[in-house]
């Protein structure tokens, strides 16, 4: 049903496909062709190997049935009374401890009782040991497990007193979970290099008359044999082949699509599991992953673009008006697909009001480019060439042309900062930014993202946002929060608005390249500083932490802080040196609509999800995630040769 589905979406006038007659590839695209295959299969045949060197310190290990990121601890107490066992997460910012289990006394003298528990490995654990029926705290123990290790802690008075003394020790070596991603890394950093390599050589004049040569006598060959090579047929020279193409009147940065790409391949990879590895997935709740860095990225990069195009649109002739209309249904059609895409049961059947889930990642960036487009197209000018340069005002002539922009986005700022921190929020703390469960001492259980998802609640209902927040991991929330609620909504506007200013500054300073990267550079260096007093250089202490669940103006501004940096580098390399082509981020930057799409959709499907031999191994799953994220990669490049893309 779902390829029935698919053919008949590809015949829907919602999208619209631009195809054109592929052209034979040559020497070098044909190298990197095969390459990108080569990737595939060397991903594939390292599977077992990964697996076995990740797996192979575990042979020795008594207990078998660990999953991944746990340990074994085995609780010895010497005393005469009961031990009431409670551990914490040092990731969890004022939190209760949560009880482990309780280990009986000890039934003699020198005859220790022993209970086995089952720990995490993630991070850092503090464990709290309690006698009973007092609930006199013994000890305190800080300890990072390692996974699948095997461990004592022994619990006994020192030297006959009264003084109780507790020690954790190793029974078992833990395995190292990092090998696979040392493996995966050495892989396609030696493909990185043979690339290199291979395109410094295509490029030497004695290697391309080679192949010319080569090509060539294939060529006379093959037209001897067949019947194209008649005499009366009119042979088209093969050096006319490797002619370049004329470059097109419009100049296309690549360091933007390339920008666009590396967000999105590791958008891809996070999506599908990064390996169930911690950092490749969300943080709980302050602080930052590599997970929460992408998402950012992709709404600011769209910001970007959304100033390029809409200048060339008004140098070509539209009107404002046209051009609004385009803006306003481009922004419903992606808010359609993300509504589809996030209800993943509509293969099942007609979808149902009663569970459906709103917000999602189409949605706020149809949300964030409708704002953020209706507001260039009020200030947007079509001819950047004469301008004012003598004035004194000219160095912020790319802000001071726009200041209506401004305006509008420091007015909705003002808007966040009053709901998050003025909103009255029923049986919450006003301006609370907590995760509620078991944080902040237990006291706001309920009160999971304060006036953020208070407001969700109310406008949409708790049966309509997401159902398994990422602060359940750590924090054992219980209330449904979305992370791509409605008053975050306000602050990826802000995020794809900077990334708007970046397109000014391109714009403004064409060509010039040293203005382009010193003004990225500075934007770069005056978030950070905004961040750095937000957050007073500390995760959960500062007056707004840096938090992805919320999308917090300090999560905003150091994430564009980062942009802006990431940008001069790869604008520097890929545009300005041309020591890098982009390659392979390119390519799925070209196509991100359909990649994106794409890998929602077809994610339970071969070849991107697979029956696993051990799926409580980081080695088979890392090298599932990068197959299924390498296969995407592939299908850009392909679309790319084709001349396929996407659009809406």
């Amino acid at each position: 049903m779902a390829k029935r589905k698919q053919k008949r979406n590809s015949k829907n006038t919602v999208v619209g496909v631009k195809q054109s007659r592929q052209k034979e590839m040559t020497q070098p695209e044909k190298y990197m062709f095969s390459l990108a295959a080569i990737a595939l299969v060397v991903a594939v045949c390292v599977a077992p190997l990964t697996a076995e060197i990740s797996t192979s310190g575990f042979s020795h290990h008594k207990h078998r049935d660990l999953k991944m990121d746990e340990a074994l601890l085995t609780v010895s107490n010497e005393l005469d009374t009961e031990v009431v066992v409670s551990w914490m997460s040092e990731r969890c910012y004022q939190c209760l401890y949560q009880q482990l289990g309780v280990v009986p006394a000890a039934p003699s003298p020198g005859q220790p009782s022993s209970v086995a528990f089952v720990v995490s490995t993630q991070h850092e654990i503090k464990l709290q040991l309690n006698s009973t029926p007092v609930n006199l705290e013994l000890c305190t123990v800080p300890f990072h497990f390692g996974e699948h290790g095997n461990y004592s802690l022994w619990v006994k008075n020192l030297n006959d007193s009264s003084v109780v003394n507790c020690s954790v020790v190793t029974d078992a070596d833990p395995v190292n979970s990092y090998i696979p991603i040392l493996v995966a890394f050495l892989i396609f950093a030696g493909l990185a290099l043979v690339s290199a390599i291979g395109r410094r050589l295509l490029g030497l004049d004695v290697v391309k008359s080679i192949l010319l040569r080569i090509g060539s006598n294939m060529e006379t060959e093959r037209l001897i044999n067949s019947e194209l090579g008649s005499p009366s047929r009119t042979v088209t020279p093969l050096t006319d082949n490797i002619l370049p193409p004329p470059s097109s009147p419009s100049k296309r940065l690549r360091s933007l699509d390339t920008f666009r790409g590396i967000s999105l391949v590791v958008m891809v990879f996070v999506n599908y599991g990064g390996g169930r590895y911690w950092f490749f997935r969300h943080e709980s709740w302050n602080g930052l992953t590599v997970a929460d860095l992408v998402f950012p990225w992709f709404v600011f990069i769209m910001g970007t673009s959304i100033a390029l195009s809409i200048n060339s649109l008004l140098r070509a002739g539209l009107t404002r008006w046209s051009l609004l209309r385009k803006v306003v249904w481009r922004s419903l059609q992606l808010f359609i697909i993300g509504v589809f895409i996030i209800n993943p049961n509509y293969c099942q059947g007609p979808l149902s009001w009663d569970n459906l889930r709103i917000p999602g990642v189409l949605q706020r960036l149809a949300w964030s480019y409708l704002v953020v487009a209706c507001l260039d197209l009020l200030v947007a000018r079509g001819h950047l060439d004469i301008l004012t340069q003598g004035a004194w005002w000219s160095p912020g002539l790319d802000i001071l042309l726009y200041w209506p922009a401004w305006l509008c986005v420091l007015f909705l700022e003002i808007i966040w900062l009053y709901l998050t921190f003025q909103l009255p929020v029923p049986d919450c703390p006003t301006g609370y930014l907590g995760p509620g469960g078991i944080g902040d001492m237990g006291l706001y259980a309920n009160c999971t993202g304060g006036a953020a998802g208070f407001i969700d609640r109310w406008l949409l209902g708790e049966k309509h946002i997401y159902q398994t927040p990422s602060s359940r991991v750590i924090y054992a929330a219980r209330m449904p929060y979305d992370p791509e609620g409605v008053l975050g909504s306000i602050n990826s506007v802000l995020m794809a608005f900077l990334g708007l200013q970046a397109g000014k500054i391109i714009l403004h300073y064409r060509d010039f390249h040293r203005s382009i990267m010193s003004r990225f550079l500075i934007w770069g260096l005056f978030l950070g500083a905004i961040s750095a007093v937000l957050t007073k250089c500390s995760t959960d202490q500062g007056f707004i932490p840096v938090n992805k669940n919320l999308w917090s103006l300090s999560y905003v501004t150091t994430l564009a802080c980062f942009a802006f940096v990431l940008l001069v580098m790869i604008y520097y390399t890929v545009d300005v040196k041309k020591w890098w082509s982009g390659a392979p981020f390119y390519y799925p930057g070209m196509n991100s609509i359909l990649v994106y799409v794409g890998h929602e959709v077809f994610e339970e499907y071969f070849p991107f999800r697979w029956r696993m031999a051990n799926s409580q191994s980081h080695a088979e799953h890392l090298t599932q995630n990068l197959v299924a994220t390498s296969c995407w990669v592939f299908i850009s490049y392909v679309l790319y040769r084709k001349k396929i893309f996407w659009k809406i």
